[in-house]
């Protein structure tokens, strides 16, 4: 078997760290090849490896049959490598045309001026010639996110790419976009492109890809073809044990309502508005999920309603209270539990211990402390119980958070928000980074707090745990609220429709 791409016995050392362990992968010509894992399982590092970011410790690549050393990305572009990162690397105020042919412009008067007219026409060429639609004219911070994609997909191509790395690529794109996504690529596809993508999504490794390499703690596990194998085989793959794809959640009638946003508005960190007059409810025993593409004013909404930014209009009510101007520390005694969108920044210290982080937001009231003096035998005590409770995988309470996995991690913050009994529960982006065995965890932790009667609201973009969790899942786009609908009548072309701000 001829491949495009072979890495052999690939090791890659970082001090204290083994990310690639004796990885052999290969890619034929023309297939689309998933490299599957969950976080931190080395899928990116074996990428950036073959696209010249890193090199290896040990190991060699070939490409189409040459012994080759791929030192840096030149070397790579030269290869005929390309690769999309998952935070895109386009200038914004650039045109699609001065991005697309960016390092490499066709130029007038021996280089002292950009030959735009032929710029354009280059960019129509090759986005003509791959069926790939995009207007060279139009800036990049007035285009959609898959049309972004779309511009860094064809920087590859027009620099001669054979092989293209893509790295998360649905991360943050509606429904329709990760279907057209689809499609480019099998064109690309059949037209002798090598598609290699990195992802931790079942669903699209098996609507997308012809074979899956399945990659653990470094380790290759197996390389399947697609049409052999099942989302259920590959999680167990991914994390060495069966692992429930369906989340298991009764019926049940709502209650009262618990949270009440009326008519918010709030600036984001610039002081451009973020929220334009959002107004929702969450009652007791459900789950609202508020559905949208990132940086569409959840980061803002969350962080007034749990005391961390000021609104400039409108009222939060919890349980009839006004809470608008409420601290943090008051909100939370008030019965407001938050597992924040960023557990490195806003949910952990990560130099402190799990004990202390079990604590956190309770540390000035008594059993845990007196007078300002710690009681570090209960707080020890307190942390052991809640270990065990919350499953999380430590050697000891005594272990610092920095040390624990993303899952793991997680687990700790979860712990101690339901520790509290919250009456309202607010979960953004909960399952970020996470393998599918702690998805899952994450997932019946939130359906027991429904079942108990208690409010939740989750804020995702991953919109199949949205359309799995929730009770009524209301949309947020450019900052307003685009339409609620219920769990039964929402459809993933409907929230995708409204997410780029249709009316489903």
């Amino acid at each position: 078997m001829n491949y495009v791409v072979e890495m052999k016995n690939i090791t890659k050392v970082f001090p204290g760290v083994v990310a690639n362990d004796n990885v052999n992968f290969s890619v034929k010509k023309g297939e689309i090849h998933v490299l599957l894992g969950e976080n931190g399982a080395g899928k990116t590092t074996l990428m950036n490896i073959l696209y010249g970011l890193y090199e290896p410790t040990s190991g060699e690549i070939y490409i189409k049959g040459e012994k080759v050393e791929i030192k840096n990305p030149n070397i790579a572009i030269e290869k005929g490598i390309g690769m999309v990162h998952q935070h895109f690397m386009l200038v914004e105020p650039f045109t699609v045309a001065e991005n697309i042919i960016l390092g490499t412009e066709p130029s007038l008067y021996g280089g002292l001026k950009l030959d735009n007219e032929k710029a354009v026409e280059e960019v129509n060429r090759i986005s003509n010639e791959y069926g790939l639609a995009v207007d060279p004219n139009v800036k990049i911070e007035d285009i959609s996110v898959g049309m972004q994609q779309r511009v860094e997909i064809l920087k590859a191509l027009y620099r001669g790419a054979d092989i293209l790395i893509l790295d998360e690529p649905t991360a943050v794109l509606t429904p329709q976009e990760i279907e057209e996504l689809g499609v480019i690529l099998r064109n690309l596809a059949n037209q002798g492109k090598s598609i290699i993508l990195i992802t931790h999504k079942l669903k699209e490794v098996m609507a997308m890809s012809d074979r899956v390499t399945v990659i653990r703690r470094g380790k290759i596990i197996n390389t399947l073809n697609t049409k052999d194998t099942s989302g259920e085989e590959l999680a167990e793959l991914m994390v060495g044990r069966k692992v429930n794809l369906v989340v298991q959640k009764e019926k049940r009638e709502a209650g009262k309502s618990v949270l009440e946003v009326k008519d918010l508005h709030a600036l984001d960190n610039r002081g451009v508005p973020a929220l334009k007059g959002i107004s929702f409810e969450v009652k007791a025993g459900e789950i609202f999920a508020l559905a949208g593409v990132d940086g569409n004013g959840q980061t803002e909404l969350i962080e007034v309603i749990t005391g961390l930014r000021n609104a400039i209009k409108g009222k939060v009510l919890l349980e009839g209270e006004d809470i608008t101007r409420l601290k943090t520390r008051k909100i939370i005694e008030k019965g407001v539990g938050h597992i924040p969108e960023d557990r490195l920044k806003r949910g952990l210290i990560l130099n402190h211990t799990i004990a202390e982080n079990m604590i956190l937001g309770d540390h000035h009231k008594e059993p845990f402390s007196k007078n300002g003096i710690m009681n570090y035998d209960i707080i020890h005590e307190h942390a052991k119980k809640l270990i065990e409770e919350f499953d999380v995988r430590t050697p000891s309470e005594e272990v610092n958070a920095k040390s624990l996995s993303g899952g793991n991690q997680q687990k700790v913050i979860i712990a101690r928000e339901l520790n509290r009994d919250p009456v309202l529960l607010i979960a953004a982006q909960p399952t970020r980074g996470l393998d599918v065995g702690a998805i899952e965890f994450v997932h019946k932790r939130l359906v027991e707090q429904r079942n108990r009667g208690k409010a939740v609201l989750l804020v995702s973009l991953e919109l199949d745990e949205v359309m799995a969790l929730a009770d009524r899942i209301g949309v947020i786009y450019d900052g307003k609220l685009v339409g609620i609908l219920s769990a039964e009548e929402a459809t993933e072309k409907k929230l995708g429709i409204m997410m780029a701000g249709g009316k489903a």
